[in-house]
């Protein structure tokens, strides 16, 4: 972390959170920029549209370095979602098993879904509307975060004007609701695109807006068995498109979490001889 931050630990509830005073960069990488990025990491984002859901936010949010780094041709840029909302590309960039993934995810979820559910982070490909129908299908309430607001638009897009379905402009390293207003939350390959300050944090603010006892639904990408190919093959061409996807290869997702006993994991899973992971954890009181 780097020395520049002050880091101040609250205790709520049995859960400890991490505040972050920015006085500096959030990491080396993150310094001043020539192309509008500011000291901390941040460029500034748009204002929330009228359509979204303001709950927790009423400001603009700024955009992550990283995004802006690393990933502004997958979701910055406004064609991207031109590009890549193509549920064949969506398949094929996970050898085939989208549909597979996005299943198992949404049945650890629960086969009924209902109270507060939260999405971090919009996804390309119909997870969105998946979760959105077996939510609804429950009684339940679903609110679908993401710190662009181009992903946002899509999203609303995909899920039509009349959706039920709270959408907001939040980073997912400051989530601005309060603590254990969720039942459950899903992570839904987010965390592999994220350096290891966001990731953190990430996984920190899941777990403190979900109740006790709530749970956290993560599908990430993992090692695979040293008998699959893509071990070997895949690594060079997933550490060059994504720099940080190698950190969930060498490391448990645990690793990234706070420290226990604020959870617990409850459900592990393997797939596509393990390139693929499915992990839940539940919120301790």
């Amino acid at each position: 972390m780097n020395t520049l931050h002050e880091i101040e630990t609250k205790t709520a509830s049995g859960l400890a959170s991490i505040a972050l005073t920015r006085k500096g960069p959030l990491s080396r990488e993150a310094g001043p920029y020539g192309d509008g990025h500011s000291a901390d990491g941040y460029q500034r984002n748009a204002p929330l549209d009228k359509r979204e859901s303001e709950r927790g936010r009423g400001a603009s949010t700024p955009i992550p370095y990283y995004l802006q780094q690393y990933y502004w041709w997958a979701y910055v840029h406004p064609n991207a979602v031109k590009v890549f909302e193509r549920g064949w590309l969506i398949n094929a960039i996970l050898w085939g098993n989208y549909t597979r993934l996005r299943d198992a995810a949404i049945d650890a979820l629960g086969t009924e879904i209902p109270g507060q559910t939260l999405q971090v982070a919009s996804a390309y490909g119909d997870f969105s509307l998946a979760l959105a129908e077996r939510v609804a299908a429950s009684g339940g309430a679903l609110d679908i975060i993401d710190v662009l607001p181009v992903q946002i638009s899509n999203v609303r897009a995909k899920l039509g004007p009349n959706s039920p379905v709270h959408t907001a402009i939040m980073d997912s390293a400051s989530l601005g609701f309060g603590e254990g207003l969720f039942d459950r939350v899903s992570l839904f390959f987010l965390l592999h695109e994220q350096p290891l300050e966001w990731r953190r944090r990430t996984l920190a603010e899941a777990l403190r807006v979900v109740r006790p006892g709530g749970e956290i639904v993560v599908v990430e990408y993992a090692r695979p068995k040293w008998w699959n190919p893509l071990r070997y093959l895949f690594r060079p061409i997933l550490g060059a498109l994504e720099p940080f996807a190698l950190d969930l290869w060498d490391s448990e997702i645990e690793d990234f979490m706070p420290p226990a006993p604020t959870f617990r994991a409850t459900q592990r899973a393997s797939y596509f001889g393990g390139l693929y992971q499915l992990v839940k954890f539940k919120r301790l009181g």
